[in-house]
């Protein structure tokens, strides 16, 4: 009877209304190649409209979490700019805010060295924003999670800091931060990347990973970053660092996430970091199904975005060898499709693809321009790029790899600087 009265929705709102959010969004995330060259990692565009870092944010909203700030340093311009134009919805007078928090070197003279020193160096700032709770994200990965749910966890567990972890098979955990824990999810240990990952008690084929995802308690918090922030062997890093030593001293749990993902009815929990050029194109490809893992149609969980103010999409011309079709593939409001055919594809906004051009299994990012006769597959095509008449990309990796950057799984990346246009001068 007690569980159900402190995790009801007035409990939830209780807790979130005296939460506030700190997302990292300061990392270049340079296995994503040249889509970095010029953006952060949470800035990379994602799934047709959005940016990475709108899903941690719309789950912040969504949650009831009103009050959030971004830590960013990393070429943090077209990041800093989509926040302004499509994060400014949220009123000041109701104590609501989504503020950036550039590098400042504000408590040393020193840009950010690791995620616990990102919090730390504006630690005067969170003070001020007074919280009972702080919640701190990676501005980096898709999903949809309730944070409230986490944050009831986190009470009713009497945590410290409680860790949001995710299932993966044991033989996939070598890649992550692993915890061990007991039957009630407090965390015994933590690992990273671990050659031989403890499993989940009674799930020998199961091992808890770090999303990331982290509640503390929130004089504790300071608490804790003080004294890291004190220690000359320490690399200032939630995951390197605290979470080891906090382990073995503090009442630190695992929350399952898939006691708080969002949507899912009943299909397994989505979490994706895209974090590798193939990861990439996999998530944002596996949106062009009938039937997607990640449903960007529910409307009871709205994943909030800048809306650019485009037209609808067009396609143009049928006749018998120039007709402007898509077959299973989602094609954003700007885009014009003239005479040329596309499958298997996302196409974000204001695209044009121009007549007797063929595009299959392919990823193309804002504002590109495609010429005749092109033929693409299995690519990724970056913000900006004027793709010639007649090129053909996606059939000889060989050729492909001595002007393009490709995958070891055949994926083809292109930038407008691969192709010779300098969009970025920097005089």
């Amino acid at each position: 009877m007690q569980q159900e009265v402190t995790t009801s929705p007035r409990f939830i709102s209780v807790l979130t209304k005296n939460t506030v959010a700190l997302i990292l969004a300061g990392g270049r995330g340079s296995r994503l190649k040249q889509l970095t060259d010029w953006r952060a990692k949470p800035s990379v565009p994602f799934g047709g409209k959005f940016r990475i870092i709108d899903f941690p944010l719309s789950n912040c909203i969504n949650s009831g979490i009103r009050r959030i700030g971004i830590v960013t340093q990393y070429k943090a311009h077209s990041l800093i700019q989509h926040i302004q134009r499509g994060w400014g919805f949220l009123r000041g007078e109701f104590n609501e805010f989504v503020e950036l928090l550039p590098a400042q070197q504000r408590i040393q003279e020193e840009w950010y060295k690791g995620t616990a020193d990102a919090v730390f160096q504006n630690i005067d700032i969170l003070r001020s924003y007074d919280p009972e709770f702080v919640v701190i994200l990676a501005g980096d990965h898709i999903y949809k999670m309730d944070y409230g749910k986490m944050l009831a966890f986190h009470v009713t567990s009497k945590a410290d800091m409680t860790v949001g972890c995710f299932e993966v098979p044991v033989s996939d955990a070598s890649a992550f931060g692993v915890m061990g824990v007991d039957a009630e999810d407090r965390v015994l240990e933590f690992v990273e990347k671990p050659a031989n990952p403890p499993h989940i008690p009674g799930k020998p084929e199961k091992a808890l990973v770090s999303m990331g995802i982290y509640v503390f308690n929130t004089r504790f918090l300071y608490e804790q970053l003080s004294r890291d922030a004190d220690d000359p062997d320490s690399a200032h890093d939630f995951g390197h660092d605290l979470i080891p030593y906090l382990v073995k001293r503090y009442r630190v749990y695992a929350h399952h996430f898939e006691d708080s993902c969002v949507g899912m009815g009943g299909k397994l929990a989505y979490w994706r970091d895209v974090g590798t050029v193939d990861a990439y194109w996999e998530a944002n490809m596996e949106l062009t199904k009938v039937l997607p893992d990640l449903n960007l149609y529910d409307k009871t969980w709205p994943i909030w975005t800048h809306q650019e103010q485009l037209p609808p999409a067009k396609f143009v011309f049928d006749d018998e060898e120039r007709r402007g079709i898509a077959i299973d593939s989602m094609v954003s409001g700007g885009c014009i499709i003239s005479g040329a055919r596309i499958e298997r594809s996302l196409l974000f906004s204001d695209v044009r693809v121009n007549s007797y051009s063929e595009i299959s299994d392919s990823v193309i990012l804002p504002s590109v321009e495609i010429g005749r006769y092109v033929r693409l597959n299995k690519v990724v095509i970056d913000k900006r790029c004027v793709i010639p008449d007649g090129l053909e990309v996606g059939f000889n990796p060989v050729e492909d790899a001595k002007r393009f950057h490709v995958t070891e799984k055949g994926v083809t990346l292109i930038t407008p600087d691969m192709l010779g246009q300098r969009i970025h001068q920097s005089r």
